[in-house]
C-alpha cells in the first residue's frame, strides 16, 4: 500500500503539540540542569584568568621597579667612579708636579697604580650592583615560576647577565 504524499505546508495539530511539548521539556531541562553549571564554570574560569592577569601585571610592575632601581644604582656607581677618576687624575697631576723634579719614573708608577685602583673599584662596584640586581631578578622570576632556582642555576644566570652587560657596553 502506498502512502499518499502529504502536503508539507499542511498543519497537523498533533505534530505541532508534540513538537512544542518536547521543545518546552528540553528547554526546561537545559535551563534548570545544564546552563547554570556551564555558566558557573565559565564564571570561575573568567575569575581565574583575571586573577592570573592581575598577578602577572603585579610581577611585571615589580620587575620594572627593580630594574629602575638597578639602573639608578648603576648610574650612581658610574657617577661615583667618574668622580673618583677625576679626583685621582687631579691627585696624580698634583703629585706629578711635586715629584717631577725628584723622579719621573716614580710619577709614572703612581699614576698607573691610581688608575688601576680606580678601575678595580669601578669594576667591583658594577659587579656588586649587577650581582644584586641579578639575584633580585632571579628571586622575582622564581616566584613567578613558583619554583626554587638552585645556586648553580643562579650562578650561571648571574654570569650570563654579567657577560651580556659587558658585551652590550663594548
Amino acid at each position: 500500500m502506498l502512502i499518499a504524499s502529504a502536503d508539507p505546508l499542511a498543519f497537523d495539530p498533533f505534530t505541532f503539540i508534540t513538537t512544542m511539548v518536547v521543545f518546552v521539556v528540553v528547554f526546561v531541562v537545559l535551563g534548570v540542569g545544564v546552563w547554570p553549571k556551564i555558566l558557573k564554570g565559565l564564571n570561575e574560569r573568567d575569575a581565574k584568568i583575571l586573577h592570573e592577569i592581575e598577578s602577572a601585571e603585579a610581577a611585571r610592575e615589580a620587575a620594572m621597579a627593580k630594574q629602575k632601581e638597578f639602573e639608578l644604582k648603576l648610574a650612581a656607581a658610574l657617577e661615583e667612579s667618574d668622580r673618583m677618576l677625576r679626583e685621582a687624575r687631579a691627585s696624580a697631576v698634583r703629585v706629578g708636579d711635586e715629584l717631577r723634579a725628584k723622579n719621573e719614573s716614580e710619577l709614572a708608577e703612581r699614576a698607573r697604580r691610581a688608575s688601576d685602583e680606580i678601575e678595580n673599584a669601578r669594576r667591583t662596584a658594577v659587579a656588586e650592583l649587577e650581582a644584586h640586581a641579578s639575584s633580585l631578578a632571579i628571586a622575582i622570576a622564581g616566584r613567578i615560576l613558583e619554583r626554587e632556582i638552585s645556586p648553580t642555576d643562579q650562578k650561571r644566570l648571574v654570569e650570563q647577565s654579567l657577560a651580556s652587560m659587558n658585551a652590550s657596553r663594548t
